[in-house]
């Protein structure tokens, strides 16, 4: 009989993977799968995990499989459209917050928003800002509009390549997390990320293009004492700090995430200065 103990049991996954598959297809607890593993699972159901094993097992991710992924205590769909969101970007988003929460009037922009986890984030903790983001992808701003309708946010979202089609506006603060893999790093055909879309992995180049290209162009977004704030490589931070003083921001710093790297760096935009 195929019972879920039994089920679980010969997956070849680790517990907490089949655990989860099982649970999302038969949409049950944990606690439900304790108190009943001796239960037996129907026949359609059955099909799904085994189809659902089969793919985690050639490697592919469990937020494509299941379809979700949690980021900031929130539940994002995730499609092969969009980067998975990562517990890193969190510190990005934290930053955010803390620039964000209390000004009465506060305008944001997230640019290469993917799954629209980062902006979709900012509108939920910080209700009274106004956020907009942005994304070359359709597929991606598709699945952007319909995180942010799930979660009940209200997010502006244009198609563009970075700054082409924003509108004419100023932003208090503007974050992204862009695609920073240099072209040639061999973590790009290993893991997870063999099957995330590549353009919002690497620029195709060196890792730092898309940075430039959002550090240069900022200056004509932001308003006087305004921000910017970027997710980069773990060796990029001082490239990253560098372009940004020499396009002119003021206070760059660095900041560290929960592994002890310079994840996200920063700085702000002086009219005066």
């Amino acid at each position: 009989m195929d019972t879920v103990r039994s089920v679980i049991a010969h997956s070849g996954l680790p517990l907490l993977e089949a655990r989860m598959i099982v649970g999302h297809v038969l949409e049950v607890s944990r606690a439900w799968m304790i108190a009943h593993d001796s239960d037996a699972i129907p026949a359609d159901g059955l099909l799904k995990i085994q189809a659902m094993f089969k793919r985690r097992l050639a490697g592919e991710p469990m937020a494509y499989i299941l379809g979700q992924r949690e980021f900031m205590g929130l539940v994002f769909k995730t499609t092969p459209s969009v980067l998975i969101p990562r517990p890193d970007t969190e510190l990005l988003v934290e930053t955010a917050i803390d620039l964000v929460q209390n000004r009465a009037v506060a305008t944001v922009l997230d640019m290469g928003t993917g799954s629209g986890a980062i902006a979709v984030a900012i509108a939920h903790y910080c209700p009274q800002a106004k956020v907009m983001a942005s994304d070359k992808s359709a597929e991606a701003l598709a699945v952007a509009r319909e995180n942010a309708r799930d979660l009940g946010v209200q997010v502006d979202f244009v198609e563009s390549d970075w700054y082409e089609q924003i509108p004419s506006c100023k932003f208090y603060l503007i974050v992204s997390n862009p695609p920073y893999i240099h072209h040639a790093d061999a973590h790009l055909a290993q893991g997870d990320l063999r099957f995330e879309p590549p353009q919002a992995l690497t620029d195709f180049s060196d890792g730092l293009a898309a940075l430039r290209v959002i550090i240069a162009g900022a200056g004509g977004f932001l308003l006087d004492g305004g921000w910017l704030w970027l997710e980069h490589g773990w060796d990029q931070a001082e490239s990253v700090r560098e372009l940004l003083m020499k396009s002119g921001f003021v206070k760059v710093e660095s900041r560290k995430d929960l592994s002890g790297i310079e994840r996200i760096s920063g700085g702000q935009w002086l009219i005066s200065e």
